[in-house]
């Protein structure tokens, strides 16, 4: 089984080579590792061809966003899993992948999740949030709960069928595309009750303040969209995440 990690970067310089090296370190022996690069302009694009002859593929335009970026990922992927670990995040450790091999070698399984520690930018190994993600079930769904999305494996087949991110969303199209499988579509979901990735705080959606409110009108057009919520999940799903700064790895 192939697993295809996709890492999108934009003027990322600072971050990106530990990104990298997260996904090289693997130790599960067919991982595709595909970069997208928006034709960055602070140095990435140079850094990343210190990697070039073990980047698997190699996309460097510009794109429309992350989520466009994405998309071309999933696009140029070949693995049968997919998987993705952006610019600022870091595998927590060197079995990651391999765990979720394992799960996946079970044909009835078309998702994996797990764990994910929010840590400081600068101290990486510093935990601020631990965000434990549990078993699936829709009622919980219908509450705002959602898998961390750096952690979420599943079969290339069902973006294929069903497709990737809606671009239209700007931050949450990663929230909208999870709600459509994991509310829409019938797939079988296996929680890994573990921490998969470490991401650094001061991604996109919680830069500022007017970002932290778009992020919730586009969270509660995702619900509506897919007919899994609406105001109530929205309310439920920030309320989850206090405890959150509370429980440490």
């Amino acid at each position: 089984m192939k697993i295809s990690v996709i890492t999108a970067v934009y003027n990322a310089k600072e971050t990106i080579a530990d990104a990298i090296e997260s996904t090289l370190a693997q130790d599960y022996p067919n991982v595709e590792l595909v970069v997208v690069d928006g034709a960055s302009a602070d140095g990435t694009t140079a850094l990343l061809e210190a990697f070039r002859d073990r980047i698997d593929i190699f996309i460097s335009e510009p794109d429309k966003g992350i989520y466009d970026a994405l998309n071309k990922g999933i696009r140029h992927a070949t693995g049968d899993v997919i998987g993705f670990l952006h610019a600022d995040d870091l595998f927590v450790s060197t079995d990651v992948l391999s765990r979720v091999a394992e799960v996946f070698a079970d044909d009835s399984v078309d998702a994996v999740y797990g764990d994910l520690v929010y840590v400081s930018k600068a101290e990486p190994d510093r935990v601020i949030r631990y965000w434990q993600s549990g078993a699936y079930s829709v009622a919980k769904l219908k509450h705002g709960w959602m898998p961390p999305h750096p952690t979420f494996y599943m079969r290339r087949q069902l973006y294929e069928k069903h497709g990737a991110f809606d671009t239209s969303f700007r931050i949450a199209a990663d929230y909208d595309c999870m709600l459509r499988f994991l509310g829409n579509v019938e797939i079988h979901p296996v929680y890994i009750a573990d921490v998969m990735v470490k991401m650094r705080l001061g991604g996109e959606s919680n830069r500022s303040l007017r970002n932290i409110i778009r992020k919730s009108k586009e969270d509660y057009r995702a619900l509506k969209k897919n007919g899994v919520g609406g105001v109530w999940a929205l309310v439920w799903k920030n309320l989850s995440k206090l405890p959150q700064f509370v429980k440490k790895q």
